[in-house]
């Protein structure tokens, strides 16, 4: 009986250092490691949100713009915020006659935010756009949680609505486009000199016909 619980025990004992020896072996292969330079960087979803520049100068944007398609982009807002004449202040303040307004101020006391309060300066339709496309960048610190406006075009169209609702700020006057190059013109008038030579040869090879005529 003896030798049976040895065999038994050697058997349990022999299948124990097999396993930890494979724990450890397999612990060794499989081990991970940090990369020397991770890859696949993810952007910051905000930054990307408000990275949204356009070639297009503002203005141009502005003067392109539909009140119509801004009303729609107000639908983002609207859970925050009123646009009517009188409409109450909600999580966000009323935006009726925003534009050109002073910022972080009035509101029918609205309580703003210190970063927007220590701002400075009024609603431009500049500083609307960059206040659009990332309000935690245009006023670090601001409670405003909406990231923003990826769109120039869709900014556009908002500014131009919020600014139909009780502001009727004149627009700024779009850029004019790049004048056409002239260079194709001065190569016309080019063109026309070997023209005008050509004309002169002929002239030159008929001239000496007239000396004959007067033989006879």
């Amino acid at each position: 009986m003896d030798d049976r619980n040895n065999t038994i025990a050697g058997w349990v004992l022999f299948a124990g250092i097999c396993a930890l020896g494979l724990s450890i072996g397999s612990g060794m292969l499989f081990a991970s490691h940090n990369p020397e330079k991770p890859g696949y960087p993810i952007e910051d979803a905000e930054a990307g949100a408000g990275g949204g520049k356009s070639a297009v100068p503002l203005p141009n944007l502005l003067a392109a713009a539909d009140v119509e398609k801004g009303k729609a982009v107000f639908a983002k807002c609207a859970a925050c915020h009123t646009d009517n004449q009188g409409g109450n202040n909600g999580i966000g303040p009323n935006l009726y006659a925003v534009v050109g307004d002073e910022i972080g101020h009035g509101r029918g006391g609205f309580a703003f935010s210190d970063a927007l309060k220590s701002h400075g300066g009024t609603w431009t339709f500049e500083n609307l756009d960059q206040w659009l496309a990332s309000p935690r960048k245009f006023a670090n610190g601001t409670k405003m949680s909406f990231a923003g406006l990826s769109s120039p075009e869709d900014r556009a169209n908002l500014m131009v609505y919020l600014n139909a609702q009780g502001s009727n700020v004149p627009l700024p006057a779009a850029e004019a486009a790049p004048a056409a190059d002239a260079a194709p013109a001065a190569g016309a008038d080019k063109g026309a000199a070997p023209a005008e030579a050509a004309k002169g040869a002929e002239g030159a090879a008929a001239a000496p016909a007239a000396p004959a005529e007067a033989k006879k």
